[in-house]
């Protein structure tokens, strides 16, 4: 049998961020004092595993690239700023997201239709569209619009139907105040099914209008932004010297305060593998299902009647993971996952990765039975983005049945083969023998 010869993993050649340590996995019980992990936070909506904190998603992101963002490619680093604009105004020290007028029109168009979905007539949307766009006051002390006073925002004021900017106050009618989809809903998020105006998104629970009772100085709590600058064209006049009083239309660029009408906001989504790991292996995270958190093994059952190739899937990912090794899936490649160096960001991927749970024979009902013809196009496939093709054997004991499985104690006794496929080349094996 020839033996597999090992490439060094290949760099990327543009690297953003720099490499954070990993999260510790601990071995066993420390004699000194005991070393309090963090445990985050993350909740099961449907069949998806959620991290909604800004802190935690940093962390879970950070050191060790657990999940992705449900807006951005990988790191949840979705922004609503246009970054052109943003660059172009260095000068302005805030750290609200810059956008365009025609980009905060689409919000409050977005808002409106939210708006008549929940069954408010046009007097009603266009009031409450009225107080959102009101110019407020920014930290950058600028005026919000020319000559006239900034509407300010006072913490305890509240309401969708009206704001008295006198008293703090709010004008209640006899209607019921509207229920809006940006409220902080704490520990109790409404479920998928409930939510109109997000196109049935559970992953967007809390994308919408927002009450209009927070405090402009006091955010922060939530991930999306709750106020931006709009960059419109405001009319003024100007006064040029030496001239008999000759007042000239100009036209020029201002950013303006407004509320955001309609926030959209990221999460973490963690596939499964990594939701376990984290409980399992690490004991750094709780995952919640309607507020109760669930234990390894009702995580364990459930995940496999979400994904019934979990339990070998899993056992594959937690092998690589252990050896220092970032798996991702491999789906876009056609296989189950695909190995990283330290993480996405510094290395290309080296191996693509099949698993397969069989028995010391090496027998069993394969996930994925191959003809010669679809492995080799497999293995050509990997070898056109420059990975290996890695064949992964869970072998299992000839003595453990379906109900030694039904817990993830059954991993401790399941021995791991690798195999690395690589295609023969008629032209390199005749010149080595002729070297021999």
């Amino acid at each position: 049998m020839a033996e597999a010869v090992f490439h060094a993993p290949k760099r990327k050649r543009r690297v953003y961020e720099s490499y954070e340590s990993p999260l510790p996995i601990p071995l066993g019980q420390d004699p000194g004092p005991r070393k309090e992990f963090r445990v985050f936070r993350a909740e099961m909506i449907d069949s998806h595993v959620i991290v909604r904190s800004p802190a935690d998603m940093e962390q879970l992101h950070g050191k060790g690239y657990f999940g992705k963002g449900t807006l951005s490619r990988s790191r949840p680093s979705f922004s609503v700023s246009d970054p052109r604009l943003a660059a172009g105004r260095k000068d302005v020290e805030t750290n609200m997201p810059i956008i365009t007028s025609e980009k905060y029109q689409h919000r409050l168009a977005w808002a409106a239709d939210l708006l008549r979905r929940q069954g408010q007539d046009e007097s009603t949307v266009r009031r409450v569209l009225e107080e959102y766009t009101r110019p407020l006051e920014h930290p950058g002390g600028e005026s919000s619009a020319e000559g006239q006073p900034p509407a300010r925002l006072t913490a305890g004021t509240g309401g969708l139907l009206g704001m008295d900017g006198a008293s703090g106050t709010t004008k209640e009618t006899g209607e019921s105040r509207l229920k809006t989809l940006g409220e902080h809903t704490g520990e109790d998020p409404a479920p998928a099914s409930q939510v109109p105006g997000c196109a049935q998104d559970a992953l967007s629970l809390q994308c919408g209008l927002l009450p209009l009772d927070s405090n402009l100085h006091a955010r922060g709590a939530e991930p999306g932004p709750e106020f931006v600058l709009v960059e419109e064209g405001v009319s003024g006049r100007s006064e040029e010297e030496n001239t008999s009083a000759t007042e000239e239309l100009v036209q020029r660029k201002r950013l303006i305060c407004r509320r955001n009408p309609y926030r959209i906001f990221e999460y973490l989504q963690l596939s499964l593998e990594e939701a376990f790991f984290l409980v399992y292996a690490l004991g750094c995270l709780s995952i919640y299902y309607k507020k109760e958190p669930l234990t390894i093994v009702k995580l364990w059952k459930a995940f496999t009647a979400i994904q019934p190739t979990f339990r070998t899937t899993y056992g594959a990912y937690h092998y690589f993971r252990s050896k220092g090794w970032v798996p991702k899936t491999g789906l876009k490649y056609g296989t189950d996952l695909l190995l990283y160096r330290k993480g996405p960001p510094f290395y290309h991927a080296s191996y693509s990765v099949i698993v397969e749970l069989v028995d010391k024979g090496f027998a069993g009902p394969l996930r994925r039975p191959f003809t010669w013809k679809s492995l080799a196009t497999l293995s050509r496939v990997s070898g056109n983005v420059s990975k290996e093709l890695m064949l992964c054997y869970l072998i299992k004991p000839s003595t453990m049945t379906d109900e030694d499985m039904e817990s993830p104690e059954c991993l401790r006794r399941i021995k791991v083969q690798e195999v690395i496929l690589s295609r023969w080349v008629s032209s390199r094996e005749r010149s080595d023998q002729d070297e021999l």
